[in-house]
C-alpha cells in the first residue's frame, strides 16, 4: 500500500496513520513517533485528536433527533434551549439547528471558553454565549462556526437527557464497537495516545484545549481504522444520507465544494462528487474524505509537522488507483497580475480571537499580517507579514506557499464607504 514511512520522512511529519475503507474493507498503517521527545512509534492502535471531524458526529447524533420526531431542523434553537441569549436579541430569537449545522449562524464562531469538565460544562457554556456578538445575520454567509456545534452539543444533551458524552459513547461508540475512541481527555491515559507537535521545531504541545468545545472537536480521539468505522455506518444505511445534501455555497476559495449538514462536500475531477472534513487542534491534524459512489474513504491522522503535501500525495495515490478520481489543482498566483483594489482592502478586520491587518505592498500588492488575540490561536498563526496578490476581483492569494499551498483570501461585502466589509479565509473577519 502507501510507503507511508517514507513520506513522514520526506516531509518532516512526526507521525501518522492512515486508513482506507474500500468495498466495506478497512486496511491502516502508521508511521513515525507518538512523541518525538519519547521515540515511542505509532501504531496502528494510536490514538490522535480528530479535532473538527467531530463535528460530523455531533451532526449524526442531531439527525438521529430528526429522525426519531425530536427536534425539527427549522425551528428556533430556543424551542430546545429557551434560556438561549445572543448579544443581538433579534438573532438569538431565531436562530435555528440548520443554521448552525450549516455555519450560518452568524454570530463568533470561536468562542473557547473553559467552563470545565463536568457534566454541567455545555450548560455553562451556552450562558457564557449571551454576550457572543453577531457578525451577520443568520443565515446570510457561512462562516465556520464552532461555537454553533457546542450549542448543537447542548440541543442533543436536552434531549437525551444526559452529558453530551454520555449520548455520544451510547449511541455511536457502543453502537459500532469502537475499541479506541475517547470522548474525555481522562480517557487519553488509558489508550497509546499521540502527543500534538507545534511550529517548525515540532515542539510538543504543553496543553490540550478546553473540554466545554467537545462537540466541536476538542476532546475526541481514536485510530483512523475507528474512524472509518463510523464513516461506514454512514455509507451503509440510508439513515444519514440527509447529512450530505447541499444546504449553502461557501465562499470560492479555488477549490469548489458546497457544505451540507456537518459534512463539508468536495467536487472533484470529471464530475465525481464526495464528502469529508478536517479537523486541527493544539498540533493535531485530520483529514477525512469519503467518495461513496465508490464506496472508498480514506482518513490521515497526523501530530505535528508540513502534513499537507503528506495528506495530498496519499489521496492522489489512493483516489487514484481505487476510483480513477483526480484531486482539484490548488489555485496558483496568476502568471498576469490580478490588479488589488488597494484603497478598498487596506484596513483591519476582526474575528472572535484573531485581527487580520491588511497594508499596501509593492506594486499593487497587499501585505497581510495575522494577528492572535487570544493564547490558543498563537499556535495557529504564525508571527510575520505575508505578501498576498490578485487572483480575481474578488479574491486575494498568497505569493509564496504555506503548507505546500498558496492560502486565499475571498473579499466579500462592502461597507457604508465602499470598502471591502469582510475578509475570509473560511471564517469571515469584520473590518473594524
Amino acid at each position: 500500500m502507501i510507503g507511508l514511512d517514507a513520506l513522514v520522512a520526506e516531509h518532516g511529519v512526526v507521525g501518522a496513520q492512515v486508513a482506507v475503507l474500500h468495498d466495506g474493507e478497512i486496511t491502516d498503517v502508521a508511521a513515525g513517533v507518538l512523541n518525538n521527545v519519547t521515540g515511542e512509534k505509532v501504531t496502528t492502535g494510536s490514538i490522535f485528536q480528530i479535532g473538527s471531524i467531530t463535528k460530523v458526529w455531533t451532526a449524526t447524533l442531531v439527525q438521529e433527533l430528526v429522525n426519531e420526531g425530536l427536534l425539527d431542523l427549522d425551528r428556533p434553537v430556543r424551542d430546545v434551549l429557551p434560556g438561549f441569549r445572543l448579544a443581538d436579541e433579534e438573532a438569538a430569537r431565531v436562530v435555528t439547528p440548520r443554521h448552525l449545522l450549516t455555519h450560518t449562524g452568524g454570530f463568533e464562531g470561536d468562542l473557547f471558553h473553559d467552563t470545565g469538565s463536568g457534566d454541567d460544562m455545555l450548560e455553562k457554556y451556552v450562558e457564557r454565549m449571551a454576550d457572543a456578538r453577531q457578525v451577520v445575520a443568520p443565515g446570510e454567509l457561512y462562516s465556520y462556526c464552532n461555537s454553533g456545534f457546542t450549542l448543537l452539543g447542548r440541543v442533543v444533551e436536552v434531549l437525551r437527557g444526559k452529558p453530551f458524552r454520555v449520548v455520544l459513547r451510547e449511541r455511536l461508540i457502543e453502537r459500532l464497537g469502537l475499541r479506541t475512541a475517547a470522548v474525555s481527555h481522562a480517557e487519553y491515559a488509558s489508550q497509546e495516545c499521540a502527543t500534538g507537535h507545534l511550529g517548525k521545531e515540532r515542539t510538543p504541545a504543553g496543553k490540550l484545549m478546553t473540554e466545554a468545545d467537545a462537540p466541536a472537536g476538542s476532546v475526541l480521539a481514536m485510530s483512523a481504522r475507528d474512524l472509518l468505522v463510523f464513516v461506514g455506518m454512514h455509507l451503509g444505511t440510508g439513515e444519514f444520507d440527509a447529512l450530505r445534501v447541499t444546504q449553502v455555497v461557501p465562499p470560492d476559495f479555488g477549490l469548489g465544494g458546497k457544505q451540507g449538514l456537518g459534512w463539508a462536500l468536495h467536487e472533484y475531477a470529471g464530475g465525481v462528487t464526495g464528502m469529508g472534513h478536517t479537523g486541527s487542534t493544539l498540533g493535531f491534524n485530520a483529514y477525512l474524505r469519503v467518495v461513496p459512489e465508490a464506496g472508498l474513504a480514506v482518513a490521515v491522522l497526523t501530530n505535528g509537522g508540513e502534513e499537507l503535501p503528506l495528506v495530498r500525495a496519499v489521496y492522489e495515490q489512493v483516489f487514484g488507483e481505487l476510483a480513477g478520481v483526480r484531486l482539484p489543482e490548488f489555485p496558483m498566483p496568476p502568471p498576469l497580475p490580478v490588479p488589488v483594489d488597494v484603497e478598498r482592502v487596506v484596513g483591519v478586520y476582526r474575528s472572535a480571537g484573531v485581527e487580520v491587518h491588511v497594508s499596501e505592498g509593492a506594486g499593487g500588492r497587499v501585505n497581510v499580517r495575522y494577528v492572535a488575540l487570544d493564547p490558543l490561536w498563537e499556535a495557529f498563526f504564525e508571527d510575520g507579514e505575508r505578501e498576498y496578490t490578485g487572483l480575481r476581483g474578488d479574491a486575494l492569494i498568497a505569493v509564496e506557499k504555506d503548507d505546500g499551498h498558496h492560502p486565499v483570501i475571498v473579499l466579500c461585502g462592502r461597507d457604508e464607504d465602499d470598502r471591502v466589509k469582510y475578509l475570509h479565509w473560511g471564517r469571515a473577519a469584520q473590518r473594524i
